[in-house]
């Protein structure tokens, strides 16, 4: 027995049964996205100070470029099976389904960046002097307590850090010179990972959320560029319309990350 509306729309809603189904379901993320854009706000102006510079700017810029030309690639696949040419649907799916994986890879760095970064904070007298930058050999998992275990007998840490910052931004030349600390003068150290700041652990939150969503998208796209192609031979309506219904799935990730890049790499 054949299912209806596959293809037709149905006369109640004038959509087919997938694209009633992908409606609900966007519903349901607007509102999982909204409670978390509303728990940032609420955290946002409850707090005192909001740490500004711990994201790469440059990169999330790039990583925007990126989604948006995808949803230009999603489109031009879909636009391409209602023209009825199959060879530049794949080719467009496959660009889609690449510079899905592309947003992914460079998300990777920028947390690998996070988590082999170090904050250091050590007393000299009454004061405190902060500095970041990375550990030698970029250790996952140093902390404090790490430091002063027994067993590890760590004397001391080589650390590498940033180029110092002016008022007018980045100093000028190359990074200072790796400079050796005492494990007994260091008050606190730890990477930049979401136990760091509220900041941080709304960044990872929410990215984490997209880009699992990102992978998600990538997958369905990815099988329709592949062995769920094959439906055009029998079925070429049926194909396009879930082809149309995982763009808008798609198009709903890009505009997640609109909101996200300038709420938390610009504001």
């Amino acid at each position: 027995m054949d299912i209806p509306y596959t293809i037709e729309a149905r006369p109640d809603t004038g959509l087919y049964n997938a694209k009633v189904g992908i409606w609900l379901f966007l519903a349901s993320e607007v509102m999982l996205f909204g409670a978390l854009f509303s728990s940032y706000v609420m955290l946002r102006v409850g707090s005192l100070e909001w740490p500004h510079g711990l994201l790469n700017v440059p990169i999330g810029t790039l990583n925007t470029v990126v989604l948006i030309t995808s949803s230009i690639t999603v489109v031009l696949a879909w636009a391409s099976l209602k023209l009825k040419d199959f060879s530049k649907f794949k080719l467009f799916q496959g660009c889609t389904v690449l510079l899905a994986l592309t947003f992914v890879i460079i998300k990777s760095f920028e947390y690998h960046d996070k988590f082999t970064h170090y904050y250091v904070q050590y007393n000299d007298g009454a004061q405190i002097v902060e500095k970041t930058g990375h550990l030698e050999g970029n250790p996952l998992n140093w902390t404090l307590a790490t430091l002063a275990d027994p067993a590890r007998s760590i004397a001391e840490i080589t650390f590498h850090p940033d180029a110092a910052k002016d008022e007018h931004g980045p100093a000028h030349g190359e990074h200072p010179a790796p400079i050796k600390i005492a494990t007994s003068q260091i008050k606190k150290l730890e990477s930049f990972g979401p136990w760091h700041s509220t900041y941080l652990a709304i960044y990872f939150t929410l990215t984490g959320l997209h880009a699992l969503h990102v992978i998600g998208g990538a997958i369905v796209i990815g099988y329709f560029w592949g062995p769920g192609s094959r439906m055009w031979k029998t079925e070429p309506a049926r194909l396009t319309n879930r082809v149309e219904v995982s763009g808008l799935f798609w198009h709903f990730v890009d505009l997640v990350w609109i909101f996200l890049f300038p709420v938390l790499y610009l504001l």
